[in-house]
């Protein structure tokens, strides 16, 4: 007997993506229905990574709270503490000098680079084109061993502290960086010849993973993804923070929502990153001060510490006791490579936090996936992960 089409059933799999899946960008697990190939609907499931990170910080010192918000998102460490670092002088109620607010920008646009690059890089390799994590990993090195002659760390290099600085910048550091800048267009030239008209990765990047302008908005979306969609929004013109106000860049902004869009943005986010490096570079001279010299918050020089008794008790009584903050609640945003993220830190005036909470940027991305997958093909949740650059260290917190 003839089978009929209104004999055949229908049945849907169901399928664990994650959370050992070397694609998901962490331990993210992806509970995916399936029709065919087809993804019908998409769960996300997060906690796998959970480090009490926010918890731990509560029995610490507020300095040595710097070690461990620099590990929650690990692509954009520097990036992570210069906002912890804000929102604990905004409760001490201290400005730092301009030559610290630009050594500080500094860093955290070539941060922002850092970790553009390791996106670039394995996205791509995860779509297939894999020589460019070859070249992305490449420039990622020059700007790890300045973090490591900033402060012999390549990537937690905790150099920016409650007040200022570590310590004043090292010789040779404007002549590391800037052969970098001079350089680092034409290496961002060779990513595009790559792949901006490559077909292959058109067809793997255009119309996948959209997420339209309203929905972004509703969904908190920031940084790359929310401007990929035409949403303007970028905390350093917005809300202007360590004298961005001061610089000439422009915030680049798509219109698809694509996955082709949030690579365009943030490639030319690198492009603005370097021009601000460039003229924060030229702003900065090779030797000065390097935080507010108030001794009860920051540690005096060692060699008034090795000659003066006044230097050497605040020396011991900083790092024995830490000192104290105003009792009070404070947020600074900055931008960060993921879009805007801060800490919302609680203080009840003694020697460590009441309370610290991140706005992680990475965690409202991995809200918004199963909207971005859901109708799509199975081969194209790589690709939309990628594109979300998402790191599980800033959601499980």
């Amino acid at each position: 007997m003839a089978t009929t089409t209104t004999d055949l059933r229908q049945e849907t799999m169901t399928v664990n993506m994650g959370p050992q899946h070397p694609s998901t960008h962490g331990v993210l697990r992806l509970v995916l229905e399936l029709s065919g190939e087809i993804v019908v609907s998409a769960d996300t499931t997060v906690g796998f990574l959970h480090t009490g990170i926010e918890k731990t910080a509560e029995q610490k010192k507020w300095q040595q709270v710097i070690p461990l918000v620099e590990r929650m998102d690990y692509l954009g460490a520097q990036s992570n503490s210069l906002a912890f670092c804000l929102s604990v002088e905004k409760l001490l109620g201290v400005e730092v000098p301009e030559r610290v607010r630009n050594i500080r920008l500094l860093i955290a646009e070539l941060q922002r680079i850092t970790s553009h690059l390791v996106w670039l890089g394995t996205h791509g390799l995860e779509i297939g084109a894999v020589s460019v994590m070859m070249y992305c990993f490449r420039e990622r090195e020059q700007l790890l061993n300045i973090n490591e002659m900033l402060a012999g760390f390549r990537m937690f290099p905790s150099y920016i502290r409650i007040g200022g600085l570590r310590e004043d910048l090292p010789p040779g550091f404007h002549e590391a960086v800037k052969t970098f800048l001079d350089a680092f267009p034409e290496k961002l030239n060779e990513y595009e010849d790559l792949l901006t008209q490559n077909q292959i990765w058109l067809k793997r990047t255009r119309t996948v993973g959209v997420i339209p302008k309203d929905v972004a908005v509703a969904y908190g979306l920031v940084g790359p993804m929310a401007r990929a969609a035409g949403v303007p929004y970028d905390v350093r013109r917005a809300f202007p923070y360590i004298g961005y106000e001061s610089y000439d860049f422009d915030v680049p902004v798509g219109t698809a929502g694509d996955v082709y869009d949030r690579y365009l943005v943030r490639m030319e986010e690198m492009r603005q990153s370097t021009r601000i490096a460039q003229q924060a570079l030229s702003r900065i001279s090779p030797r000065g001060v390097y935080d507010i010299q108030d001794y009860r918050i920051v540690p005096p020089p060692k060699d008034k510490v090795y000659t003066e008794m006044e230097a050497l008790i605040q020396h011991f009584l900083i790092y024995s006791q830490g000192f104290t903050v105003p009792a009070g609640e404070s947020y600074v945003p900055v931008e960060g490579p993921r879009g805007e993220h801060g800490f919302s830190i609680v203080s009840d005036g003694t020697n460590r936090p009441y309370r610290i909470k991140l706005r992680a940027p990475s965690f409202y991305a991995c809200q918004a996936l199963p909207l971005a997958i859901t109708g799509g093909m199975i081969a194209d949740v790589i690709a939309v992960i990628g594109s979300t650059d998402v790191v599980m260290g800033d959601v499980d917190r």
